[in-house]
């Protein structure tokens, strides 16, 4: 009897800690923001009151400032009004404001409190404020500025009853640093007198390793006020940071907190601001420099998908189908496409911002072609096939699928990228950021989809998750903790495979840090990296390490040159292959092709400067949405350089109505035996065109009560529909 009574305690005792292991899982998620509500996988920002023309129909209207986006130009309307305007038509609405910039005239004009503080903006060497507009400076984040911030401003959000904050762009450009502001920070930091960053390779690292502290504290404290002021009102107030990447950040001198964000229990979530703005940076392959879009674009959602999935956190994927710079429409388009497919190929995020700032998409005015002068507002032709591309981010699916291509090799990448980018010093450089873009545009170009691993996250398990091969430089960052490299150790102890690149030859190596002071006599963080690994010195040559289970590839070269020079990635390649070899037992997959399925979408993206210039055949039977005229298809061919987005119409069930794809989003459909009707809504002054599937040929269809023309495909049983697109709706009913 008593042997039951213990067994029943026991069992008792484990169902209880299963509970409690759960709750604790839930309150994670919580924390994470993986409790953010159904109906918000799509948004777009925009300052302005609804409007017919840019009633975009993603499921949130994110308004951006209590005063506006100070980029516009005449009157801005109240923010309560613009608020209402949009849930008037349906919206749930959210909240974006700047963090380092805005609409803030009245804190820097002394209207706020009575003094002036213009001299918190960021300065350069020369003392010239940088600015994001008239009156509105680039922020040093000073205590009594977060005060304003949350008086001012987020109180005010929220009690218009908006539970999730934006605060986008916490930037501190490289070259600021310079104002009393700063200096006075600095001296509160770091407990001693501020040094000109110019000086010295050790005052540049400390200058942008405090820049990265200022929008952490500033995030930080603002995020942690929303939450506890909305918990005051019975909210749960989300808060998430729209920012560029870390690839991004760190080839445009910008330094901003990123990947640490994640550990904040008042941070839910980020936007991964990645566009052909960002992503046409120009890089280094093969010797030559010019722009990569579609590479450029992979890697730096890359970094930023796996920046949080270890953490849980959300992510948002924002495209934009124009960018800042004034361009034509066809290079807008072209690139749109190579952004869009990039951010398509990372099957685990399924949550987009599908455009910023729909007004001047909608409404701006931009040249017809590269060698015109002629501007006009966007072709009826790119609306049509944008808004179908947008509708199915409101479809698409997470996905379990992969990538094509050899999969599990990580390249590391840390915060402190963004520390040693500006100035140069000792006449050492890392143009165009080639020492990141030598580790991982060697292996894209082959078909690899490479992946990028944060230092920030090697602590959490996930992190590790299916890795096979990890690259590693300290040549253009640096380990911010020596735990780091006790987490690195131990995955090559167990059977990880490490590839080092690096002379550790950059000036950055002797900084003040923690592998050259409190009793550490590192010459070089790699120092303390290879005696945790057991090597037998410090500074091994090039050669093959065993390290318990794995191995160690010592490669004494600049990743940089891999890149910088024609021909330069040879070895390169060639060591990780070996590496990937000994870690799986095949060989390494080269091709110039990524092809991903999701659900029903089949996406593509062929490579130039590749293994081939083969084109990519795919035969079956496509609905190519791509092409505003949505034509059915039974090959698509895919050259080098281009991309492809395909509706795959294999396993499709004929027998139930639906709709496909189109450029509307879709209300109220009804099924009955012999008729399909739904409405459709879209921005004004656009054409709609909608590939509808059917059990078979329509006898007729009508467009609000009205006999329109259609155009069946036996092949795929559908009907493509056209029609002048309404925000109001337009019925559509069709009896087959």
């Amino acid at each position: 009897m008593l042997y039951f009574c213990t067994k029943k305690l026991q069992n008792m005792k484990k169902f209880l800690f299963i509970i409690c292991l759960w709750l604790c899982t839930v309150a994670a998620k919580s924390q994470t923001g993986t409790n953010a509500k159904n109906g918000e996988k799509t948004g777009f920002q925009t300052a302005s009151m609804w409007k017919p023309s840019i009633d975009v129909r993603a499921d949130v209207a994110i308004i951006y400032g209590v005063g506006g986006n100070p980029s516009d130009k005449g009157r801005q309307e109240q923010f309560e009004r613009r608020v209402k305007s949009w849930r008037d038509r349906g919206y749930t609405v959210h909240f974006m404001g700047g963090i380092a910039w805005g609409s803030y005239a009245d804190y820097f004009t002394g209207q706020w409190d009575g003094k002036p503080h213009l001299d918190e903006g960021q300065k350069t060497v020369n003392g010239d404020t940088i600015w994001h507009g008239r009156m509105t400076p680039y922020i040093v984040p000073s205590k009594n500025f977060l005060h304003y911030i949350k008086e001012m401003h987020i109180r005010r959000v929220i009690d218009a009853g908006i539970d999730a904050i934006y605060m986008e762009e916490p930037e501190f450009w490289m070259r600021a640093g310079y104002s009393e502001a700063f200096r006075r920070e600095w001296l509160e930091y770091y407990g001693f007198p501020w040094r000109p960053q110019h000086e010295s390779p050790e005052n540049t690292y400390l200058s942008n390793k405090l820049k990265y502290h200022l929008y952490y504290r500033a995030l930080e404290e603002v995020f942690t006020y929303a939450k506890e002021y909305g918990k005051s009102k019975g909210m749960n107030v989300r808060c998430y940071v729209p920012t560029h990447s870390l690839v991004n950040y760190s080839s445009w001198a910008i330094v901003s907190p990123e990947a640490s964000l994640a550990s904040l229990p008042c941070v839910d979530g980020y936007i991964a601001q990645v566009w052909t703005g960002t992503s046409r940076e120009a890089t280094f392959y093969n010797g030559v420099r010019r722009e990569r879009v579609f590479e450029n674009a992979f890697l730096e959602y890359g970094s930023m998908e796996s920046m949080t999935r270890p953490t849980g956190r959300k992510m948002f994927f924002l495209t934009d189908p124009i960018e800042d710079r004034a361009r034509d429409w066809d290079d807008y388009k072209l690139n749109y496409q190579a952004t869009f497919v990039a951010q398509l190929l990372y099957p685990s995020i399924a949550n987009y911002e599908v455009m910023p700032w729909p007004g001047r998409i909608y409404e701006g005015l931009y040249k017809t072609c590269a060698s015109c002068e002629t501007k006009e507002q966007i072709p009826r032709f790119y609306s049509t096939q944008m808004q179908v591309m947008i509708n199915t981010l409101n479809d698409m699916p997470q996905s379990d699928n992969r990538v094509s291509g050899s999969q599990g090799i990580g390249v590391l990448m840390s915060n402190s990228l963004m520390f040693q980018r500006f100035p140069d010093h000792a006449g050492y450089d890392d143009p165009q950021f080639s020492n990141f873009y030598g580790q991982t545009l060697p292996l894209l170009k082959r078909g690899v989809p490479v992946a990028t691993v944060h230092a920030e996250n090697v602590a959490i398990p996930d992190t590790w998750r299916d890795l096979k091969v990890l690259v590693i430089s300290y040549s253009n960052m640096k380990p911010m903790t020596p735990d780091c490299h006790r987490h690195i150790a131990q995955w090559v102890r167990d059977g990880g495979r490490l590839v080092y690149c690096g002379k550790d030859v950059d000036p950055y190596q002797s900084v003040m840090e923690w592998w050259n002071s409190d009793g550490n006599r590192y010459a070089a963080p790699s120092e303390h990296l290879f005696e945790m690994l057991g090597l037998a010195t410090r500074t091994p040559a090039t050669g093959e390490y065993r390290c318990g289970k794995g191995t160690v590839y010592v490669m004494r070269e600049e990743p940089k040159e891999f890149v910088l020079n024609a021909g330069g990635d040879r070895e390169y390649i060639e060591t990780v292959s070996r590496a990937w070899l000994a870690a799986t037992g095949n060989a390494l997959q080269t091709k110039n092709s990524l092809t991903l399925e999701r659900g029903a979408y089949l996406i593509a993206a062929v490579m130039d400067e590749s293994v081939s210039d083969e084109p990519l055949e795919l035969k079956g039977l496509y609905i190519d949405l791509f092409d505003p005229e949505l034509p059915v298809l039974r090959t698509k061919t895919v050259k080098p350089g281009e991309q492809t987005f395909l509706y795959n119409l294999a396993g499709v069930n004929k027998k139930r109505p639906k709709m496909l794809c189109g450029a509307s989003r879709i209300y109220n459909e009804t099924v009955k035996r012999r008729s399909y009707s739904f409405t459709a809504k879209s921005p004004a002054n656009t054409n709609n065109v909608s590939r509808v599937l059917l059990p078979q040929k329509p006898k007729s269809v009508k467009i609000n009560q009205s006999p329109a023309n259609f155009s069946w495909d036996d092949a795929s049983n559908t009907c493509l529909l056209k029609f002048e697109n309404s925000p109001d709706g337009v019925e559509v009913e069709i009896d087959f």
